[in-house]
């Protein structure tokens, strides 16, 4: 009975005590980028190099000529929340496994769907939905820690970079959004009535996507009519007009939204204005 109460009162001992927390030797790190009319979605775990050979044949850390995870414990894995055109291939919206095969020159980088794989195991070539290479280019200071980031990010490419040690590789990405936001624009305008906040949409995208700048003029006056004090239109129509070589109109546009951004406290539109004025 006394051995029953003590191993009891051990076990409770035992059980009142917290467990002991460490930080992960390859943390995980999850990034999110907002792409085209998407957003991208990263996931992988980050590795430090602690002195071992890197990127070297038979290394553990990133042998070359060899299939890798692309991190440390599970795969990389990728979503795109809506269609990219990776490796001259669209990808379907959804989640896939990110792996690479590093090499001295070129990295092949690969697209699969194991996304149930523990690293590279369970992989299957059969599941790759594009496999395309990239240079490797040199990399100064050198990186300890592996490192993902979206760089060089426009409205319809960007660039996934990998950077480990002293090499870089740079995984370009694309989408095709120029002619939905076009079919969007036209449907918004064709309105009975057009939603007078549409006419700013339009007069943007036509001079900034499609150059269209008599269309884009057109639409930019229908917006200022509609908020005649909203001196950021103005700016965009003095904009259009300087791109079409009217820089009588183009100066008084300015100076209109100087004199509203002046009356509404905005310094920083009082300051575009002015510099507008300048260049014509």
């Amino acid at each position: 009975m006394k051995k029953m109460m003590l191993a009891a009162a051990l076990l409770c001992s035992f059980a009142g005590f917290s467990q002991i927390r460490m930080p992960a030797p390859s943390p995980t790190q999850k990034i999110s980028q907002e792409f085209g009319l998407g957003r991208i979605d990263l996931t992988y775990s980050r590795p430090n190099i602690k002195g071992r050979p890197l990127l070297k044949d038979g290394s553990e850390l990133a042998p070359l000529g060899q299939l890798w995870r692309t991190g440390a414990n599970a795969a990389t894995r990728l979503y795109f929340s809506d269609n990219v055109m990776m490796g001259g291939k669209l990808l379907d919206t959804g989640s896939y496994v990110l792996y690479t095969i590093p090499g001295k020159e070129t990295w092949e980088i690969i697209i699969n769907k194991g996304l149930n794989n523990w690293g590279t195991d369970g992989y299957k070539e059969s599941e790759d939905v594009v496999r395309f290479k990239v240079k490797a280019k040199k990399i100064e200071p050198a990186r300890e820690t592996l490192t993902m980031q979206f760089a060089n990010v426009q409205p319809e490419s960007c660039e996934l970079h990998i950077s480990w040690g002293s090499t870089v590789v740079e995984i370009p990405m694309s989408t095709n959004i120029k002619d939905r936001i076009r079919a969007s624009v036209e449907k918004a305008l064709s309105a009975d009535p057009v939603n007078p906040g549409n006419y700013q949409a339009a007069a943007n995208f036509y001079y900034e996507w499609t150059k269209e700048y008599d269309k884009a003029l057109v639409n930019a006056k229908k917006a200022t009519d509609a908020n005649p004090k909203a001196f950021w239109l103005f700016l965009l129509t003095a904009k259009i007009q300087k791109e079409l070589g009217d820089k009588v109109a183009a100066k008084a546009s300015a100076e209109k939204c100087v004199a509203l951004a002046t009356e509404a406290k905005n310094a920083d539109y009082v300051r575009f204005g002015k510099d507008l004025i300048t260049k014509l």
